[in-house]
């Protein structure tokens, strides 16, 4: 949700009752001050941060946060160091780190975090290779000790309540709420979401295991088709010794690099990267983030309802 999940998106998804997460990605730690600092003026509701483990400057956007009294810090993109989470713990804030694995929860657990998330391969942008559905049913009976919060796949609210009844805390959604009034996606990303099913959000495709490619789940495109070729072209110039395998590796890494904004900012979503959870499917078209939520809402209300009877809701 780099290039998404900005003020504008967290405060409208906070203020509407849910827990916005503002996506750090690449910002310098001046850069997410400032947008912490913008957030705050849209929302006096509780919002957290996502940080990426392997940011060079992790300590000081933690750091940030701190100085910001920012309430939840999300450690993602890679297994967090003790160091980090106790850093980050430090500050006062409440620590979220992706488990993807019951082997790795039990170590988050052991480093202190406070609550875990299990994404499964069904979300967008970079995935392992566990389905959400199995993730859960391996992870949630085993941990009790913290809150777990479910992710991956997730687009209705009668999917929301199954995953409570099976001992999630809540559930984290991004697909869903990228065509929100409030997001300020590019019209032509919008579309292309509007328009896709759940069979068009593949993960990225490796050529050869010798050059390994780590997945991104994405909307396939001009680009997607490219990198196939592209991944062929530099395997080839190594084979014929023109290039050694370092140089090959990092070049097709940097295949997509700037991708993700091009396609969200500028609007190319042919040569861009359209990261996108297989819950696309239902997203059908453009609406206020409030409503949303409320939509969610209703479906899981219904769910619980056609289960247990009516559910009364306190407003």
């Amino acid at each position: 949700m780099s290039w998404i999940s900005e003020r504008r998106l967290v405060a409208a998804i906070s203020n509407g009752g849910g827990f916005g997460v503002l996506a750090c990605g690449s910002m310098s730690p001046g850069l997410l001050r400032e947008e912490i600092r913008a957030t705050q003026e849209l929302t006096v509701k509780p919002f957290g941060v996502n940080l990426i483990t392997l940011h060079p400057d992790l300590d000081a956007l933690i750091d940030v946060c701190g100085e910001m009294q920012v309430g939840h810090i999300v450690l993602a993109g890679g297994l967090p160091s003790a160091a980090s989470i106790k850093r980050a713990k430090d500050t006062g804030a409440k620590v979220v780190c992706f488990a993807p694995a019951v082997v790795l929860a039990r170590k988050l657990l052991r480093s202190g975090v406070d609550a875990l998330v299990i994404e499964g391969a069904e979300a967008g942008g970079h995935v392992g290779p566990v389905a959400t559905s199995v993730l859960a049913q391996e992870i949630l009976p085993v941990v009790e000790q913290v809150p777990v919060f479910v992710a991956g796949g997730i687009g209705r609210g009668e999917a929301i309540v199954s995953y409570l009844e099976m001992g999630a805390s809540g559930c984290q959604l991004g697909t869903r709420f990228v065509c929100a009034d409030e997001c300020i996606a590019h019209p032509n990303f919008k579309q292309a979401f509007i328009r896709a099913a759940a069979r068009d959000a593949l993960p990225s495709v490796q050529v050869d295991p010798q050059f390994p490619v780590i997945p991104v789940r994405a909307l396939a495109n001009n680009a997607t088709r490219r990198f196939i070729l592209f991944q062929m072209e530099v395997i080839s110039r190594f084979k014929s010794g023109e290039i050694d395998q370092k140089d090959a590796q990092l070049e097709i890494e940097h295949f997509w690099a700037g991708a993700l904004k091009r396609a969200v900012i500028d609007g190319d979503v042919e040569n861009g990267s359209l990261m996108a959870g297989q819950s696309v499917g239902m997203v059908t078209r453009q609406q206020p983030t409030a409503d949303i939520l409320q939509e969610l809402l209703s479906q899981a209300l219904a769910a619980l309802a056609d289960r247990h009877g009516p559910v009364p809701v306190q407003v």
